[in-house]
């Protein structure tokens, strides 16, 4: 299930960003600051090119780029 980062508290957005953005394997040696990082996420999540992915079988969310996405929960999303 895809969900519109716009659903979010402020807070709870920022949160997930960070969370994702800490995450082991995500630096990429780029020496960004924790702040520069999680606003280049909500730019492409403002772009559409990253979105929300919520797995209600675990609970878990998760970002993933829009290429990514299976084309059937593309068409639910964007409707």
């Amino acid at each position: 299930m895809l969900i519109p980062h716009t659903l979010l508290e402020p807070e709870t957005l920022a949160r997930l960003l960070e969370d994702f953005v800490t995450r082991d394997g995500t630096d990429n040696g780029y020496e960004a600051s924790l702040e520069q990082r999680t606003e280049r996420l909500l730019r492409q999540l403002d772009k559409g090119e990253v979105v929300i992915v919520y797995h209600p079988d675990t609970g878990d969310t998760s970002l993933a780029h829009r290429r990514d996405v299976p084309a059937d929960m593309l068409e639910q999303y964007d409707a």
